[in-house]
């Protein structure tokens, strides 16, 4: 069964529709790492202990690194939620993209009506995509 331009856009239609319902979204990744705390007495001195777990939600944006230390609880819950929501997020705009493609690809081309109408558009084009020379 080939889909047509009404079934892709009823499909994009209910993809926006759960892009608005989506919530709050923050990138970035959380992750958990192990620690000594350094106290001689405390039991991750022992060298079978793991260490302390340390949750840290980080990302980078153009070139500079952020973290931020996560406590278990509400706060991380929060942040957890965020990251997720936005890896749907993605997952949702790709989906789009795919759907928008689909319907471009299948919608038809518009027909000139005379040749003076073909080369209006021919220039006007060539206007569009014309280099901008350099003054030297």
């Amino acid at each position: 069964m080939s889909e047509t331009i009404e079934t892709l856009e009823l499909k994009r239609k209910e993809l926006f529709r759960r892009l608005t319902r989506l919530g709050d979204f923050r990138r970035g990744n959380v992750s958990s790492l192990r620690r000594r705390c350094g106290k001689k007495n405390c039991a991750c001195a022992e060298p079978t202990h793991p260490g302390h777990p340390r949750y840290l939600w980080s990302t980078t944006r153009g070139n500079k690194s952020e973290a931020l230390n996560l406590r278990p609880g509400p706060e991380m819950e929060k942040v957890v939620g965020e990251v997720d929501n936005y890896k749907l997020f993605l997952e949702l705009t790709r989906e789009l993209i795919e759907v928008n493609e689909k319907i471009c690809q299948l919608r038809p081309v518009r027909q000139l009506t005379s040749e003076e109408e073909l080369e209006v558009l021919k220039k006007k084009l060539q206007r569009r995509f014309a280099r901008k020379r350099s003054k030297r």
